[in-house]
């Protein structure tokens, strides 16, 4: 039972590595565009998921399927092909993805808490937070604006997501 299982994991393990590798010639063509996933089902569903610096358009989408169809051969194996962009609610999960959002507004999950802040900076280990909240005077009844900026790094986000805003 357990060697009838190896060739698909062999073979799909091979696939995988062939659509990365057409991806890759592919996107030095719109150097613009980077991979954010590809998940491939057992059954040969090969969705990929691409973001931008400057959004992805369709025809962004158009181009890579093709690129990808065009170099796989559906006799050697058959599949489906799903190209699109990463969506406005998806989680962030690329330190390029945090770069490209600078100045927008994000909701971040730690492990403790949920900050709803601006994205002020990102670089390769963290990124830089900012936002104000109402909180308890320190002295006296009430309570008073206070402007907070925090150093997070990426290892402490459980999840990020940019937040549309409307004025």
């Amino acid at each position: 039972m357990r060697e009838a299982l190896l060739p698909s994991f062999y073979t799909t393990m091979a696939f995988r590595d062939k659509i990365l590798n057409i991806l890759e010639e592919a996107l030095k063509q719109k150097p613009s565009l980077f991979l954010v996933d590809l998940s491939i089902s057992e059954t040969f569903k090969v969705v990929v998921t691409l973001d931008g610096d400057n959004g992805v358009n369709l025809q962004d989408c158009i181009d890579i399927s093709r690129a990808i169809d065009n170099d796989l051969d559906r006799e050697e194996q058959d599949y489906s092909l799903e190209v699109a962009s990463a969506g406005v609610s998806s989680p962030l999960k690329m330190v390029r993805q945090y770069q490209k959002n600078v100045g927008r507004m994000l909701k971040v999950k730690t492990g403790t808490e949920t900050i709803e802040a601006k994205l002020e900076a990102a670089n390769s280990e963290n990124v830089t937070l900012s936002w104000t909240a109402r909180e308890p005077k320190k002295v006296g009844k009430g309570k008073e604006t206070v402007e907070h900026k925090r150093e997070i790094p990426y290892s402490d986000i459980k999840e990020a997501i940019v937040t549309i805003t409307f004025n």
